[in-house]
């Protein structure tokens, strides 16, 4: 049976939706009025852990609201970026969209819990940086070359570390292995610090690790640096040169954004680019950003998701042509 609403109650209905329509669409402008959680999908201490904290500080100073790092480490990224897909869609929870989980993983695991392309809402981007290729302070090589036939002349008998299977480190590695014709065996750890130490008390001979990390060890004597994965020096280093300039076409550049989990409404996914474009172009936070050679890279939300799904068709031939796979 048909059930009609007479003009009146109609009338009512609308003048009631109106209303409730204005608080939704204030509550999202008004966004963040309560904390927010930021999940790292790396260990404490990282680079990444490093810069997105200098994120959420300023981040933080400019909405008076909390914004609390929550680092969930594991499978390179995935088990952080799996549960940021999972969060609720309220711009409440948010984390990284890196280059190792949202680009790499894809060809890399055979599996995701997650689907990179679907199951995001993008904010924008937030920093661009290279890894850095150092050694162990008493290995007897200075420089890319010498690397490379000290190397092959004692195929499988060293070890790179990398923050975990899947991340750019990891890859620039393979990448290195495939390119050079070496074979070093691959180390992953769970965050690159723990990696870091290692290579600095000797117990592996070489790391790739993204700038923050690499650059800081470097500057204090307890490791070399031999080379970056970007086509063009870095500007915080410009004394160590590109790989690429000793094996044509090697070249892998780190990059991060911010991403909540699918179905954020549009409103509060245009005023979160809005706030980090903001905090980007603070000198504090540029300045900080640059010293530790990376470099402040804010994009539009489709944008973002535009660069992710380019990163991972140009990834996809490196990975599966350098061999490495994560079962």
């Amino acid at each position: 049976m048909a059930v009609f609403i007479s003009t009146p109650r109609r009338a009512l209905l609308g003048g009631l939706a109106l209303p409730l329509l204005a608080r939704a669409t204030r509550a999202e402008d008004a966004w963040p009025n309560r904390p927010v959680r930021f999940i790292v999908c790396y260990a404490p201490g990282g680079p990444t852990d490093v810069l997105s904290r200098l994120w959420c500080a300023k981040m933080s100073e400019l909405t008076g609201q909390q914004f609390i790092v929550e680092n969930r480490a594991g499978a390179g990224g995935n088990v952080g970026t799996d549960a940021v897909a999972k969060s609720r869609p309220d711009g409440y929870t948010m984390g990284m969209a890196n280059i190792a989980p949202h680009a790499i993983s894809p060809t890399l695991y055979p599996t995701l819990p997650y689907d990179p392309a679907r199951d995001f809402s993008f904010f924008c981007g937030l920093w661009q940086m290279p890894n850095m290729l150092v050694v162990h302070k008493d290995l007897p090589v200075e420089n890319v070359p010498e690397l490379i036939r000290y190397l092959r002349a004692s195929p499988g008998k060293y070890s790179f570390g990398s923050g975990g299977s899947g991340t750019s480190p990891h890859l620039s590695g393979e990448m290195f292995n495939s390119m050079a014709g070496v074979q070093v065996l691959h180390v992953p750890y769970r965050g690159s610090g723990p990696a870091m130490l290692d290579v600095v008390a000797g117990r592996l001979q070489m790391i790739f690790d993204n700038m923050p990390g690499a650059i800081a060890q470097a500057r204090q004597g307890t490791v070399r640096a031999l080379g970056v994965t970007s086509p063009a020096p870095s500007p915080v280093a410009p004394e160590v040169p590109p790989i690429g300039r000793f094996l044509p076409g090697y070249d892998i550049t780190a990059w991060a954004g911010a991403c909540g989990p699918a179905g954020i409404p549009a409103a509060v996914v245009d005023r979160i680019a809005d706030l980090s474009r903001q905090a980007l172009a603070t000198p504090e936070l540029t300045r900080a950003f640059l010293d530790l050679g990376t470099t402040p890279w804010w994009t539009t939300p489709a944008a973002l998701a535009a660069f992710r799904d380019a990163e991972q068709a140009k990834l996809a031939p490196v990975i599966r042509a350098s061999g490495a796979r994560v079962d």
